[in-house]
C-alpha cells in the first residue's frame, strides 16, 4: 500500500467521523490481565507483546506534536486501552492456562494499533457503560470493544473509521424460535418485555423504534438477556444480527425476529477521547490498512476457533 494513499485515505476518514458504535500475524492470542497494579503483572503483558513490536518503531504516518497525546503514548511506551471482555469473538477471557488472558479479534486490533505506535497494549477490562467515561477521564487512551457507530457517540466521543465491515447482518431481535414469524412489524412488540445492554446501540434503537409501551430490561451482558429469555423473563433481546446468527447457533430454540430494525451503518469503530484528533488520525491509517488487507477477518476466524475450543459461545 502506498503511504500517499494511506494518508489521503485516513485524511478523510477522518474528516467523515468529525461531521458526525501483527504485523502479519494472525493469532487469536491474548494479553494479560495489567489492572492490578503489580509489577509481575505489567511485565506479564509486555512479554505477551514482545514478539510482534519493536519499541520506539511507529509505522503510522504523521507529524505528532512533541507535546501531543501520540508522544505522551510513545513516551509511556504504552497504549491503554478499554474493553468488556464478555463478548466472544470480539473480546474474551482465556483461563485455560491457569492465568487470564483478553483475546478476540478486537484484542487483537488493539495490539496492531499499539504494534503500528511503536509501543506495548495495556488492557483495563471494564464493564462497557464503563468505557466512555474512562476515555472522558484519561483512564484509558482508546476503548475497543465492539463499538457501532451512532450520532449520540459521536456527540461525546472521537469515532474512527469503521472495521469490521464485511457483515450485513443489520440489527434485530432475538425470539423464541417458535415465536420469530409473529414478530414481523414494530408494532408486534407493543407491551413487550425487551433486554438490551447498558449504552449499548441496541438500547438506543429499542428506545427509538420500537413502541412506547415496551418494558425495557437492561443487562450487563448480552448473555444475561439471552437467559432471561429462555426462561421467560423476557421475550425478545435486542442483538446485532451477527451477534444473534451466533447465539441460534448455541440456542436452536431461539431465532432472529421477522422485523428488523432501520439502521444503515456498519462494521465498528474504535473510540477515543473527544477532541484528540491526533491520536484518531492515527488509528484511522492503522484501519485502512486492516481493512484493505483483511486482517480484521483473520482475526476473527482465529478468535471464533479459539473460543469453541475453549467451549465459550460467540455472540
Amino acid at each position: 500500500m502506498k503511504k500517499n494513499l494511506v494518508i489521503a485515505v485516513a485524511a478523510a476518514l477522518t474528516i467523515m467521523t468529525l461531521a458526525g458504535c501483527q504485523g502479519g500475524s494472525s493469532s487469536a492470542a491474548g494479553t494479560t490481565d495489567t489492572t492490578s497494579g503489580t509489577a509481575e503483572a505489567s511485565q506479564a503483558a509486555e512479554g505477551s507483546q514482545a514478539s510482534q513490536t519493536e519499541a520506539g518503531t511507529s509505522k503510522a504516518e504523521g507529524d505528532f506534536a512533541p507535546d501531543g497525546a501520540v508522544a505522551k503514548i510513545k513516551a509511556a511506551g504504552k497504549l491503554v486501552m478499554g474493553t468488556a471482555p464478555d463478548f466472544a469473538p470480539w473480546e474474551f477471557k482465556d483461563v485455560s492456562s491457569g492465568t487470564t488472558e483478553y483475546v478476540g479479534s478486537d484484542i487483537e486490533l488493539g495490539k496492531y494499533i499499539a504494534q503500528q505506535l511503536g509501543v506495548e497494549l495495556e488492557i483495563k477490562p471494564m464493564e462497557f457503560s464503563a468505557i466512555q467515561q474512562a476515555l472522558a477521564s484519561g483512564t484509558i487512551d482508546i476503548g475497543i470493544s465492539g463499538f457501532a457507530y451512532t450520532e449520540q457517540r459521536a456527540e461525546a466521543l472521537g469515532l474512527s473509521e469503521r472495521y469490521n465491515v464485511n457483515s450485513a447482518a443489520g440489527q434485530g431481535l432475538l425470539v423464541l424460535k417458535d415465536q420469530a414469524s409473529d414478530y414481523d412489524s414494530a408494532e408486534s412488540f407493543a407491551g413487550k418485555k425487551i433486554a438490551a445492554q447498558n449504552a449499548s446501540l441496541q438500547q438506543t434503537l429499542v428506545q427509538e423504534q420500537l413502541p412506547k409501551d415496551v418494558q425495557m430490561q437492561i443487562v450487563t451482558q448480552v448473555t444475561d438477556g439471552v437467559m432471561m429469555l429462555t426462561t421467560g423473563k423476557v421475550d425478545a433481546v435486542a442483538v446485532s444480527g451477527d451477534n444473534g446468527e451466533s447465539l441460534v447457533k448455541t440456542y436452536p430454540d431461539l431465532a432472529m425476529a421477522a422485523f428488523k430494525f432501520a439502521y444503515d451503518s456498519d462494521g465498528n469503530v474504535v473510540a477515543v477521547k473527544k477532541g484528540n484528533d491526533e491520536l484518531l488520525n492515527a488509528v484511522n491509517q492503522i484501519i485502512a490498512e486492516v481493512n484493505e488487507t483483511g486482517l480484521y477477518e483473520e482475526w476473527k476466524t482465529d478468535a471464533k476457533a479459539l473460543a469453541d475450543s475453549l467451549g465459550i459461545e460467540t455472540h
